[in-house]
């Protein structure tokens, strides 16, 4: 039974700092791709909220290429 909560509480610890960085890492693409965006002059910029970082700690890379692909529709 103890061997079964310490396994638990370990898979919830690799979770959240797996979580954490693809979140800090999207959001640093997020910010790199923004002044990319801005240098080359294309109106496509995804703001920095809690979204933006729960979407890229959750889905990684997906999340914001989905976010952009949000933020680019209008311009279809």
């Amino acid at each position: 039974m103890i061997k079964k909560e310490i396994f638990s509480m370990k898979q919830k610890g690799q979770f959240l700092v797996n979580f954490i960085i693809r979140a800090i890492l999207g959001m640093g693409l997020i910010f790199f791709a923004n002044q990319f965006l801005a240098q080359e002059q294309i109106a496509i910029k995804v703001g920095f909220n809690a979204i933006s970082f729960l979407a890229s700690g959750f889905l990684g890379l997906p999340g914001v290429a989905m976010l952009y692909g949000i933020v680019s529709l209008p311009i279809l």
